[in-house]
């Protein structure tokens, strides 16, 4: 009896101690994040037309053209803040989902600048600026690669899923903004300023992460990342919210085909388009065009707290 009795006891310390070691090793199941990014581009490409402008800068002097160059970039550069909750299902595997706020630099996307009012051409000066704001959904997958002394490095692969944002497009141009009747010359020239916010479609981007964090506290750590992301995000449509001729709104005057415009991937001459539709052309109708892509290629920085329970 008394044998037995101390088998028993042994068994239940033996248990005891190995609960007490597994729980030691086992990781935190639930972490929580949160953090701010800078990203810089990785990435330029040539940006697509801007309210018919090709994407050029050019610069013109006694009427004439004396310098072009393409202008090309990427709206990936900008700041970026976020909150992430993450599970983890053993040592080494966890996964993890971000909800993300990306506001990126303007951009220049085409301009023009003259020494003349109008060129004997028809040429004046403008400049479209861009910017993008969106935000984003990002599950991925987490390998963590073992804790020492206090840090933990982690790699983390996973996909961009953007859902609420727009590409904004401020123009402004010192152009003709009143015309002879009979001959259709510029007769007057005024400061006109114009706001564009472009809807995208759904697309999926791609996201690879190398970072560490470190533990200042029993359930507080510091975490840095280095995160390489890649997406390209197709227009659907496109509206105007401002329009202004010498500081006074004048978006009453526009048509709604001079407001509205629809993308898709072809025109033909059925399209509301005064270029493959010249005599089917309503003005009274969204314009069709072509659908453009932007890209948001980036490579950044992101420092934060991170909460374990």
């Amino acid at each position: 009896m008394k044998k037995n009795l101390f088998l028993l006891g042994l068994m239940v310390c033996s248990m005891t101690m190995v609960a007490q070691s597994e729980k030691a090793e086992k990781p935190e199941s639930w972490y929580f994040k949160l953090g701010g990014s800078y990203f810089i581009q990785t990435a330029a490409t040539e940006f697509p037309t801007v309210g018919g402008n090709l994407p050029l800068d050019r610069n013109y002097v006694g009427g004439k053209l004396v310098s072009e160059k393409s202008v090309t970039g990427s709206f990936g550069e900008g700041f970026r803040t976020g909150f992430a909750a993450g599970y983890r299902f053993n040592v080494r595997v966890g996964v993890e989902l971000g909800v993300n706020y990306y506001t990126s630099n303007d951009k220049t996307m085409a301009q023009t600048t003259s020494d003349l009012p109008i060129t004997p051409a028809g040429i004046y000066s403008f400049k479209s600026v861009g910017q993008i704001t969106a935000f984003d959904v990002a599950p991925a997958l987490v390998l963590f690669l073992g804790e020492h002394k206090g840090f933990e490095p982690y790699t983390k692969v996973g996909v961009l899923v953007p859902v609420h944002g727009d590409l904004k497009i401020t123009s402004d141009a010192y152009a003709p903004i009143a015309f002879n009747p009979v001959t259709g010359a510029p007769v007057a020239f005024g400061n006109v300023h114009s706001v564009d916010k472009v809807k995208p479609n759904p697309t999926v981007g791609f996201l690879a992460v190398l970072g560490t964090s470190y533990k200042v506290g029993k359930n507080i750590s510091l975490f840095a990342e280095l995160e390489y992301r890649n997406f390209t995000v197709h227009g659907k449509t496109k509206e105007t919210t401002e329009f202004t001729v010498n500081g006074n709104d004048a978006l009453a005057t526009r048509t709604t085909a001079q407001v509205h415009t629809n993308y898709g991937n072809s025109l033909n001459t059925t399209s509301n388009n005064a270029l493959t539709n010249p005599t089917g052309f309503d003005k009274n109708k969204p314009t069709d065009d072509l659908s453009s892509y932007v890209g948001i290629s980036g490579l950044g920085l992101t420092f934060g707290f991170k909460y374990s329970l």
